[in-house]
């Protein structure tokens, strides 16, 4: 235990020293904001901070405003612009007793800024500068700032200086190819020079700042986007390398030094700074700036796939690499999610025999160099002609970097960085990479986080949505359903067809409140208890009614809407009832569309004692009923009025015939930022309509006679003969049973269509008839059901309105 605590207390003692030695580096000819930027640098390579900021006293005295930070954006942890000395913040609180602060999400908690905090996972600390002023630092390491982190924290504090509070900036006084941006007009100012190197005329500049962001290259506008956009930058310095097509179309490095200056008094916040060539300074960038721009794209990073290609676009062009790789570490395997180059012939043999899908995956212990870097879990390069297994050199000939990429105290994966000519690795470089890997691999353990949830949801939705839809005698059925690719959430929508008996089918869209689990789950409750309700025969408004009942008796926060539409195939007729959702959309046989109006209740879980009333609806054979949820016909750019008539414009321009086709185009273009969920049928109609004859059994003593007379009667007049005896046989069973069994009214069906004569008995008990397992012969009853089985092809009970309905069918030759 002493020799491994002696090992602890050495390694930390060398990571101190190193953060001296540093430290010594920075020589006092720099100017204050470059040398107070490096200074934060080391803060993020040193003491394992996510951010460092430094926050200067104005020169009224009356506030601390940020001077500089560097690291992910500050918003993500609640750090302001300024803070008043005479508040309660935690930084005012340090610069008034000149006395370090260290705060966990405890703390956090309790502090004055709580509700302010987006989060409190993380650890916060706030140390005095030297001679005023305080630094502010962030961990999201588990544990905090160890007393390594803080001992360096305490070096760099000591080791800077605020610097002065910014002045006015006169014009006159810029250097060449400088600008003035007005924050709140877009208004820039320029001179010659700068319009030079971005190829415009003082006549062809309109004063927009629009008109030079114009001609960024596409790629790299995100990054420039949110230095010239005050809610993305922090007061202070900014430097950045962004690319913009000249007018022969290639691209030309331009670099962008800026600060933003502070309005008040009726002064807008401004922009200054210049923009230089930096085409032939490419090598000697700084880096700070490489490691603003990969924190900014791994803030929004949502996926693994997005964390890989925001780490390959952040370091391969700047450091001329040939080729690059992120892997995640599961188990004693790494699984690559990003290769640049992606083609397999550029990859070492070992690479190429275990690639099993889109990524190959290797065992680390193939490679003990790289799995000692793993364990060891700091970067560590090689120069060309190091000896390295042929797995790992091939990767990078020329010179090799791997970065242990670390998150939540273990090793989340590994990137890989090669070169082909030899490469020198420079101090700044090296430094480079350690913030890097710092930053990807809390990004890495975050994308990992969400994709596992997304696919558990995604799991769960396909679970609970329609496998196939049934075939439907008289129409035709197709439905889609699109995930949002916003923020990769599932949502609540859903769709479900319902066949009904004599010959009804429901058609159901709906969509739940909300993009998460909760959602999903809520989902799969409301489409059970929608078929539940369907198939026990209640008309479409009590349907809808009950699941209303239903959801507000589950107490969740949740609401949904809902379109259910009951189809009379027989008749060519529906009814219709919303709940809050918006109408359906027909296409008539002739080409016309129409968008149902029809009088609709309110959201499902919303109001108790709601009425949804039904709308009646006119089919014709062709015609198409077209059900879908707001994701297909709303969005923040289009009202749902205009998403509904450019639905029913795209309907009416379709060919009814081949109706798969006809939904696929309907989803092109689709607004993503939602779900969508699209239910299309085609009424064709019977091909031949069924005969059907009803009658109530009165319960007088010759009912069962009376009945079967009825069935003679209607099968001797639809021409039926050969198996009238049969039919009669089943009937006196069946309405005997109900009238022995049952109590209240009993109604008595025929239907006969293709050969196929159903009798169906319906009463008011829902208890279904059992069939005996055995009967003896001194029994003198439950030889009826078994009767019936013999005589039908087929037989069974479906629950109708509180009551069951019994039927049997029979063949007729």
């Amino acid at each position: 235990m002493t020799d491994v605590a002696s090992e602890g207390a050495t390694q930390r003692g060398t990571r101190t020293l190193r953060a001296e030695l540093a430290l010594k580096t920075l020589t006092t000819d720099l100017e204050p904001l470059e040398r107070l930027r490096r200074l934060l640098e080391q803060a993020l390579v040193f003491a394992d901070a996510t951010i460092v900021a430094v926050y200067s006293p104005t020169q009224s005295g009356d506030e601390l405003r940020l001077a500089e930070s560097v690291g992910v954006p500050r918003t993500l942890y609640g750090l302001r612009d300024s803070y008043l000395l005479t508040g309660e913040s935690l930084a005012a609180d340090v610069q008034r007793s000149g006395r370090p602060r260290w705060f966990g999400p405890a703390e956090l908690g309790r502090c004055a800024d709580a509700r302010r905090l987006p989060s409190q996972d993380f650890w916060l600390a706030v140390l005095p500068l030297r001679d005023s002023g305080c630094l502010v630092a962030v961990s999201e390491k588990p544990g905090g700032f160890d007393p390594e982190n803080r001992e360096c924290l305490a070096l760099i504090a000591e080791a800077g200086v605020s610097p002065p509070p910014a002045a006015a900036v006169d014009h006159d006084e810029l250097p060449a190819s400088s600008f003035d941006l007005a924050m709140d007009t877009g208004h820039v100012e320029v001179d010659d020079e700068m319009l030079e190197l971005f190829g415009l005329g003082p006549a062809e500049f309109d004063g927009k700042v629009e008109t030079l962001l114009s001609l960024t290259v596409p790629e790299d506008l995100p990054s420039l986007m949110s230095v010239v956009e005050a809610d993305h930058m922090s007061i202070g310095d900014r430097e950045l390398e962004f690319r913009i097509l000249q007018p022969s179309g290639e691209q030309k490095w331009l670099r962008l030094r800026g600060r933003l200056l502070p309005g008040g008094e009726g002064r807008p916040a401004r922009l200054v700074g210049t923009v230089s060539d930096a085409s032939s300074m490419r090598p000697g960038v700084n880096d700070v700036a490489r490691v603003q721009r990969l924190a900014a794209a791994l803030a929004t990073a949502g996926t693994v796939r997005d964390v890989g290609r925001a780490v390959v676009a952040a370091l391969r062009a700047p450091l001329q690499a040939d080729r690059i790789a992120l892997a995640e570490l599961e188990g004693d395997r790494l699984v690559v999610t990003v290769l640049d180059p992606p083609e397999a012939d550029a990859w070492p043999d070992l690479w190429r025999t275990e690639w099993r899908s889109e990524w190959p995956d290797a065992p680390v212990r193939s490679m003990p160099t790289l799995a000692a870097a793993l364990s060891e879990g700091r970067p560590v390069v090689w120069p060309a002609g190091a000896p390295l297994e042929p797995a790992l050199a091939d990767v990078g000939p020329g010179g090799l970097a791997v970065l242990p990429l670390p998150a939540g105290g273990r090793i989340a994966g590994a990137c890989l960085i090669g070169w082909d000519s030899p490469h020198e690795f420079g101090t700044d470089e090296r430094a480079l990479l350690t913030a890097s890997a710092g930053l990807a691999g809390q990004a890495l353990m975050r994308a990992h986080a969400f994709d596992a949830e997304h696919e558990l949801i995604g799991m769960l939705q396909r679970t609970l949505l329609p496998r196939r839809l049934p075939k439907l005698a008289g129409a035709v059925a197709v439905a889609r359903y699109l995930p949002t690719t916003a923020g990769l959430e599932v949502g609540g929508d859903w769709y479900d067809v319902i066949p009904l008996p004599d010959n009804h089918v429901a058609l159901v869209i709906g969509d739940v409140q909300g993009h998460n689990a909760s959602a999903a789950t809520l989902m799969g409750q409301m489409r059970t208890a929608l078929r539940a309700y369907a198939v026990e025969g209640h008309p479409p408004d009590v349907v809808v009614s009950h699941a209303n009942r239903l959801l507000m008796d589950l107490e969740t926060d949740l609401f949904a809407t809902c379109c259910y539409v009951d189809v009379d195939m027989e008749e060519g007729s529906a009814w219709c009832v919303r709940a809050g959702h918006h109408p359906p959309v027909l296409r008539h046989p002739d080409g016309g569309t129409e968008i149902v109006q029809s009088e609709g209740g309110p959201p499902l879980g919303v109001v108790l004692q709601a009425d949804f009333p039904m709308s009646p609806l006119r089919l014709q054979p062709g015609t198409i009923v077209a059900l879908t949820t707001d994701g297909l016909v709303e969005s923040v750019e289009v009202d749902i009025e205009d998403g509904l008539d450019r639905l029913a414009g795209e309907l009416a321009a379709s060919d009814p015939a081949h109706l798969g086709v006809v939904a696929d185009g309907l989803l092109t273009g689709a607004n993503r930022s939602d779900d969508v969920a699209l239910l299309l049928m085609r009424y064709d109609g019977l091909a031949v309509r069924p005969l059907r004859e009803t009658w109530t059994v009165w319960r007088v003593p010759e009912a069962v006679r009376h009945a079967r007379r009825f069935t003679r009667r209607t099968l001797r007049a639809w021409g039926v003969g050969d198996e009238i005896d049969a039919a009669l046989l089943v009937v006196s069973e069946l309405v005997t049973n109900a009238l022995v069994h049952t109590d209240g009214p009993v109604r008595f069906d025929l239907m006969l269509i293709n050969h196929r004569l159903r009798i169906a008995v319906a009463d008011s008990s829902p208890r279904t008839p059992v069939k005996p397992t055995s009967i003896g012969w001194e029994a003198t009853g439950g030889r009826g059901i078994l009767l019936v089985e013999a005589m039908s092809a087929a037989w069974g009970t479906v629950p109708v309105s509180g009551g069951k309905q019994v039927w049997s069918e029979i063949l007729l030759d």
